[in-house]
C-alpha cells in the first residue's frame, strides 16, 4: 500500500496495491497507517518579529517530532522511515529536491517514533535558509505565522505512507500572542467508567459501547491572533478528536470542534463490533486530539471483547 496523509488527518491511496476501498472507514484500522503526527512544542514563538539573533535562536530550539505508527497485521515487523523538512505545503511528498532538507532516517520496531530535531537554522542546497524559502512560498508572507512542512515517509513490508505535519513558527505581531501549548486528553471513559491506560475492560455483546473524553474544562486555550487591521483578535480552541480501532468502527468517527451556535462539540462516540465477528479477542483503540492550531497528541487503550 502506498498512501499519503496530510496534517495527520487525510489518507489517500497513491498506488494500485493494497488501496483503501472507497467504503472503508478511517476509524477501522486494518493496514499499516500513521494515525498521528506531533511536534513538542507545536509552535516556536520568537521574542520579536525582527530578524535578530534572539529571534533566530528561538526558532532554532530543539523540538521532538513524534509519529503514531499502527501496523495491526504486521505487528512487530521493522518500519523503515525517512524524515524531511520542506518549503512548500503543497509538495506533500517533499519531492522538490531544491526545497527540502533531509533530517534523519532509520528503522524501528516501536509503534511510537520520537525524533529530536532542530529546524529554524536549516539551509537548502544553495545556502538559503529553509525558513526563508517557506516564507517565499507562503501567500501571506508570514502573516499569521510560517508553517514548515515535515514529511515522514514510512515503509512496512510492501506498504508505505507519506505523512505531513506543519511546524508553526511565529512572532508577537499584536499584544497577547503566546506560543501554543500541546493539547493533551485528560482521559477516556468507557460506558461511563474511567478507562485507565493500563486497564483492559471486558466488553460483551454487540453494543454499541459509549466512549467519551473526560472533562476538558480549563484545557482548551484562549489565544490571540492578528486581525486585518493589526488588532488583537481573541479566540478559543475547540479540540477535535478522531477515533480509531482494530475491530469494528466508531460513530461518529470524529468528535468536537465547533457545534451549533459556535458552542464546543461534545466528545461522545459509540464503538460497535462488526456483525460478522464471532471470536473473543483483544481490541486496540486510539483517540487523536487536534487543537486546530498545529497541536496534536494521542492516547491508546485496550479492551477484551467477546460476542
Amino acid at each position: 500500500m502506498k498512501a499519503l496523509m496530510r496534517n495527520a488527518a487525510l489518507v489517500l491511496c497513491l498506488g494500485a496495491v493494497g488501496c483503501v476501498d472507497v467504503e472503508d472507514k478511517p476509524s477501522r484500522v486494518h493496514d499499516f497507517r500513521v494515525l498521528g503526527l506531533a511536534t513538542e512544542r507545536p509552535e516556536l514563538m520568537a521574542p520579536t518579529c525582527e530578524d535578530t539573533p534572539a529571534a533566530r535562536a528561538a526558532f532554532a530550539e530543539e523540538v521532538t517530532f513524534r509519529a503514531l505508527l499502527v501496523d495491526p497485521v504486521g505487528e512487530g515487523r521493522a518500519i523503515h522511515y525517512t524524515l524531511w523538512a520542506c518549503a512548500d505545503p503543497e509538495d506533500e511528498t517533499c519531492e522538490e529536491a531544491a526545497d527540502r532538507v533531509p533530517l534523519t532516517e532509520g528503522s524501528t520496531n516501536e509503534r511510537e517514533l520520537a525524533l529530536r530535531v532542530r529546524l529554524g537554522d536549516l539551509t537548502v542546497a544553495d545556502g538559503t535558509r529553509l525558513l526563508e524559502r517557506v516564507r517565499e512560498k507562503d501567500p501571506y508572507k508570514g502573516f499569521g505565522g510560517l508553517r514548515m512542512p515535515l514529511v515522514l515517509h514510512a515503509r512496512a513490508g510492501e506498504e508505505e505512507v507519506y505523512a505531513q505535519k506543519l511546524m508553526v513558527f511565529n512572532c508577537p505581531r499584536v499584544p497577547g500572542m503566546v506560543a501554543n501549548v500541546l493539547p493533551v486528553l485528560p482521559g477516556l471513559l468507557m460506558e461511563e467508567a474511567a478507562w485507565a491506560a493500563d486497564a483492559v475492560p471486558e466488553l460483551k455483546g454487540r453494543g454499541p459501547f459509549v466512549v467519551k473524553v473526560a472533562d476538558l474544562a480549563g484545557l482548551q486555550e484562549d489565544y490571540v491572533v492578528p486581525g486585518l487591521r493589526q488588532e488583537s483578535v481573541a479566540l478559543r480552541e475547540a479540540w477535535r478528536v478522531s477515533w480509531h480501532t482494530t475491530l469494528g468502527e466508531f460513530t461518529p468517527e470524529e468528535t468536537g470542534g465547533m457545534g451549533l451556535g459556535d458552542a464546543p462539540g461534545r466528545h461522545r462516540t459509540e464503538w460497535e463490533p462488526p456483525e460478522e465477528a464471532d471470536t473473543a479477542q483483544d481490541v486496540r483503540f486510539w483517540a487523536v486530539v487536534r487543537d486546530g492550531r498545529g497541536g496534536e497528541s494521542w492516547v491508546s487503550r485496550r479492551a477484551h471483547w467477546s460476542p
